[in-house]
């Protein structure tokens, strides 16, 4: 029985993309930056060839990588989460989904107030840790959800967990989801639950969760589905697909805790495509701009990686991506327009180079034509290139 893996560092991108200008991308490149600023372990990632990808200060390519190794190039207009992921499963987007660099226009917020019964306050690009300093304190006293985005395609919402419970945080975002149609479609409304006070200070919770947009049709978890193979995914994939195609969820609200449930996925389910995301790289270090615990958090991921290539059996292909980059090194602690590195693992796998791929897709129509997920038509598939002849 076949299983297709695909696991998700997200935001670890390798180098600036051709269109990096476009972006305000110039000049990023977090895994590279990261290594010329940390001295950093990681033997099992080079082992299976990710110093064969890009030059990393301190690391030596391997003669023999134990993967098939590249990198792929966005062809989605866009650099977040959503589209990123979506391309991975053969959705390319041709226009960028919303932003606001200049915050909500009274038409999104006006209804919003009068659907939540509730003043809102913010309503700008910000960073999160550093609004919930700047405006904690009087939203204690008022009552009044922080509202704010960035230069991604979202709508966020931020409330301490003691005056707004998570679960009505929950039924205000849902609100704002079903308010943010058409024109205003955002990729993602996130709840942003919090904790402390102004003396302490504020911190966010695991309690974070996010309304996504419904996938187009055709994607390559609806594809599998119709074929009969098993959807499982871990972590904020749930989210991201809007529960769309999925059979069965495991948690992931921290990279920790994504490990152990695709370990547990490996050991229940023994054919299928399995989906997960490591939401850390991104959430707690890439939009910090904190270049030591990036690197620390890849070196766990990479202590971690000989527990997770022993449970795979000799039918199975694990892939090691991201989504898009988020430089830490960069001033700006928003996602960058990169590259994102391509580790394709398996017994019946050839250690080739892979090289540039046009898209994400290609790596969902490889999956499809492995699992025989019926027809897939977007991207091209590099299965023949990797698998043994013998």
């Amino acid at each position: 029985m076949k299983r297709f893996i695909i696991a998700v560092m997200d935001s670890l991108g390798v180098g600036e993309l051709p269109d990096a200008a476009d972006y305000n991308s110039i000049g990023a490149n977090t895994l590279g930056h990261i290594a010329e600023y940390e001295k950093l372990s990681i033997p099992n990632l080079c082992a299976l060839g990710m110093a064969n990808i890009l030059p990393l200060a301190g690391q030596t390519p391997a003669a023999s990588p134990k993967a098939a190794w590249g990198k792929m190039a966005a062809s989605s207009a866009g650099m977040d989460t959503t589209s990123g992921h979506w391309e991975i499963s053969g959705i390319i987007l041709a226009n960028r989904l919303p932003t606001y660099p200049q915050g909500f226009p009274d038409d999104i917020i006006d209804p919003f107030r009068k659907a939540i019964g509730r003043d809102i306050l913010g309503n700008c690009p910000a960073s999160g840790t550093q609004i919930i300093e700047d405006l904690g304190e009087e939203h204690l006293a008022t009552g009044s959800p922080i509202v704010y985005t960035s230069a991604d395609s979202v709508f966020q919402v931020a409330a301490h967990e003691a005056i707004i419970p998570p679960d009505d945080l929950y039924k205000i975002c849902r609100i704002a989801r079903g308010l943010l149609q058409g024109k205003h479609a955002v990729g993602r409304v996130i709840a942003r639950p919090f904790v402390g006070n102004a003396k302490e200070g504020f911190r966010r919770t695991e309690n974070r969760r996010d309304f996504s947009l419904i996938p187009p049709a055709g994607c390559l978890l609806e594809q599998c589905r119709r074929s009969g193979i098993p959807v499982i995914s871990i972590g904020k994939i749930y989210d991201i697909f809007a529960g769309c195609h999925i059979d069965k969820a495991y948690p992931g609200h921290n990279n920790a805790e994504s490990a152990q449930s695709l370990l547990r996925a490996l050991a229940e389910n023994q054919e299928g495509f399995i989906f997960a995301n490591f939401v850390d790289f991104d959430t707690l270090y890439g939009h910090r701009n904190d270049t030591i615990g990036y690197g620390k958090a890849i070196e766990r991921f990479d202590a971690y990686l000989p527990e997770l290539l022993s449970a795979l059996s000799d039918d199975d292909i694990l892939v090691i991506c991201a989504d898009h980059g988020n430089d830490p090194s960069s001033p700006s602690p928003d996602h960058n327009r990169e590259y994102v590195p391509l580790l394709v693992y398996g017994a019946k796998i050839k250690p080739v180079c892979l090289g540039i791929r046009s898209t994400f897709a290609d790596l969902g129509r490889t999956a499809a034509e492995y699992l025989g997920a019926g027809d897939f038509t977007v991207g091209k598939s590099f299965l023949k290139e990797i698998i043994r002849e013998d």
